[in-house]
């Protein structure tokens, strides 16, 4: 016998079964319940055994596969939040680096102007230095002209121990 012809049996009995008076509920053999669901328990095809197993893998196999796709979505937002957090801080350093560095072109900016008043000022003062020599170049020469005409004598200023070009001279004023 398959299946169906089973199925058909356990209808049978049901629909002969005797009615109880004043009520829905029918009086069954009960040992002729069981042999004939004991018969269609063994006359089950292994496809339907199979595919109940298939069926429970197939749930397990999924709940699996979900818990996987959130286990991976999870460290891709963590991946993510860590590339976030490293391009922000890149950014910081990037910012920070260009901060540094507009600082330091100030600095050499006002240290330049600073160097180039210094010089300016030492050669500004070189350059009075040198006028007031020049002017005392100009004197002693016109002393020298002026002297080869007459005689030197003692106690002529040319021939003093400091001569025309007297040290004094240099730091006093020419004008």
């Amino acid at each position: 016998m398959d299946l169906i012809e089973r199925i058909d049996e356990l209808q049978v009995l049901i629909e002969e079964a005797k009615s109880v008076p004043f009520s829905s509920s029918a009086v069954i053999d009960r040992q002729e319940l069981l042999e004939l669901l004991a018969q269609l328990k063994q006359e089950v095809p292994d496809e339907v055994r199979q595919a109940r197993w298939m069926s429970r893998d197939r749930d397990e196999l999924l709940a699996r596969a979900r818990k996987e796709a959130e286990r991976i979505v999870a460290e891709s937002r963590e991946q993510r939040d860590r590339l976030l957090s490293r391009s922000e801080i890149v950014n910081a350093a990037q910012r920070e680096a260009e901060r540094i560095i507009d600082e330091g072109k100030g600095r050499a900016a006002r240290m330049r102007l600073e160097a180039e008043d210094y010089i300016d000022q030492k050669l500004a003062g070189f350059e009075i230095l040198l006028n007031k020599t020049l002017a005392t170049v100009a004197r002693g020469r016109e002393q020298m002209r002026g002297d080869t005409s007459r005689s030197v004598e003692p106690e002529d200023r040319s021939s003093a121990a400091g001569g025309p070009f007297d040290a004094q001279e240099l730091s006093e004023p020419a004008f």
